[in-house]
This record gives C-alpha cells, sequence and structure tokens, in this order.
C-alpha cells in the first residue's frame, strides 16, 4: 500500500508517518508514503500556489495549475494512478466502509487543502473522490489524511501484528468495543469484573459482546439501525434485552423492506 500525500505543509506527515503502528509499517516496507510539497510545482520562484477569490471575500484559494501538475507528475512515477482522494467538508464522511474498501487499492494520493480550499477546476478536471472526517472545521486537509491514513493502513495484513485487533475493532463487527482492563486489579476502589479473572472462555466471550452491544444501544442507536441487518441472532437478541424499544423499531423497518 502505498500513499503519496500532497500538502503545503510536509513537516507535518513527515513526522507522522514515523510514529507508532503506521512508523513500524514503513520501516518494515509494508506501507509507503511519500509527502510531497505542493510548492514544489508552484511554476514560480516564490512558491506561490493560492491567490485571492474571483468575486472577493475573505481568505485565499489554492490554485489549479499546480495541483494539476503535481498529480499528473505523480501518476506519472509508476505503480498506477491509485485512488485520487480530496479531503474536504463537502466531502463523502470517511467511516469504517470506505477505509475497507480504500485498502483494496495498491495506491492512494491524498490532497491536503488549506485556507478556502482548492480551486473548484480541480475538481472539475481531475475529479477526485471527496473525503470529509466529520462536520467541524480544521485548519486544512493534513490531520485528515493522517486520519485516513491510521484508518486504512490498519487493515493492510502484516500491519497490526494480531489481526484479531483489527477484526474484533469498533465499527468493523458493527458495535463499539468492549470495556478492556489490565493490572493492577484494584485501582482506587475500582475491581474488575469477576469474569475476566474466571478463566472461562465462553463466559468471557459472552460479557464482551454483552457489554459491546450495551455500549451501541446507549451511544451509539444508529450503528444498530445501519447494521441490523447484518447481526447475528446472539446479537440480535442481546439488542432486544438492552434496548427493546429500538430493537422493534429495527425489525419494523425490516418488516417493511421485505414486504416492499
Amino acid at each position: 500500500m502505498r500513499f503519496d500525500v500532497l500538502t503545503l505543509f510536509p513537516e507535518l506527515i513527515r513526522a507522522f508517518r514515523t510514529t507508532g503502528v503506521l512508523g513500524r509499517a514503513v520501516d518494515q516496507g509494508r506501507v509507503e508514503i511519500g509527502v510531497h510539497d505542493l510548492r514544489s510545482w508552484a511554476g514560480n520562484r516564490w512558491g506561490q500556489v493560492d491567490d485571492e477569490p474571483y468575486g472577493g471575500g475573505a481568505g485565499m484559494v489554492i490554485q489549479a495549475p499546480p495541483v494539476l501538475r503535481a498529480v499528473r507528475d505523480l501518476r506519472g512515477e509508476g505503480g498506477g494512478p491509485g485512488r485520487l482522494v480530496m479531503l474536504t467538508p463537502r466531502g463523502r464522511v470517511f467511516d469504517q466502509h470506505l477505509a475497507e474498501e480504500l485498502a483494496g487499492a495498491g495506491r492512494i494520493i491524498l490532497l491536503c487543502g488549506r485556507y478556502e480550499g482548492f480551486d473548484e477546476r480541480v475538481n472539475e478536471i481531475l475529479e477526485p473522490e471527496e473525503v470529509s472526517i466529520g462536520d467541524f472545521i480544521l485548519g486544512g486537509g493534513e490531520v485528515a489524511a493522517m486520519v485516513v491514513m491510521e484508518a486504512v493502513a490498519r487493515l493492510v495484513p502484516g500491519v497490526v501484528g494480531d489481526p484479531r485487533s483489527v477484526e474484533e475493532d469498533s465499527f468493523t463487527t458493527g458495535l463499539l468495543d468492549h470495556p478492556a482492563y489490565t493490572r493492577p486489579p484494584e485501582v482506587e476502589g475500582h475491581g474488575i469484573p469477576e469474569v475476566l479473572s474466571s478463566g472461562h472462555h465462553e463466559r468471557i466471550r459472552r460479557w464482551r459482546l454483552e457489554e459491546a452491544v450495551r455500549l451501541t444501544v446507549e451511544r451509539r442507536p444508529d450503528l444498530i439501525r445501519r447494521h441490523w441487518g447484518l447481526y447475528t441472532a446472539e446479537v440480535r437478541a442481546l439488542v432486544r434485552r438492552f434496548g427493546p424499544d429500538l430493537a422493534r423499531s429495527c425489525e419494523t423497518r425490516e418488516d417493511g423492506d421485505g414486504g416492499g
């Protein structure tokens, strides 16, 4: 898996690619991260790649020609054109499903905006996939690009040491993760659930599933509604136990869909 990040602040990405699980994946050659300063394609001696917006208004806009030159050069370097992703508030909201979809690509080119964003002709000519990490404002696309790389790289075989960690992550199963505990067994009067020290694997599995369902019902009922059709009978039974009204609404919707 190769990521190419086009940015005005390459130092942010260079630090990120040396850290933690992703840093190890880069060292092992499982993931490549190319960092590219957009100013290298400025076409002028000042390295200027932005200008005032037509029609007036606050802020500056990243010009189209430097971006077009940069993307075409990167695609020409080899490794295939890859998937071109622009980080923008108006894009498709990034989630685990999209992370899994992107993980199937051999290469992803990430466009990180700044200021008032890109000249619209970048979209018209290059037709990138527009992606947002949520309904809030950031100073630029670099942090969003890091989020995408972190989530996608975890799905590359061998990046995470224990594959079960990926399989059991929140959202991968359509449920939030269960609570986790480690030593010491007591912290300021707070112990651990007795079942976790029982050594009984089936009871532990069942407790973890129950807690995952309970937390999801309480905190993210939207996930229950979205994944209801994919849940096992065991999970559905637990949803009925912890959120009977929620389960009934899901079943009613399912019956309505089936009868259509």
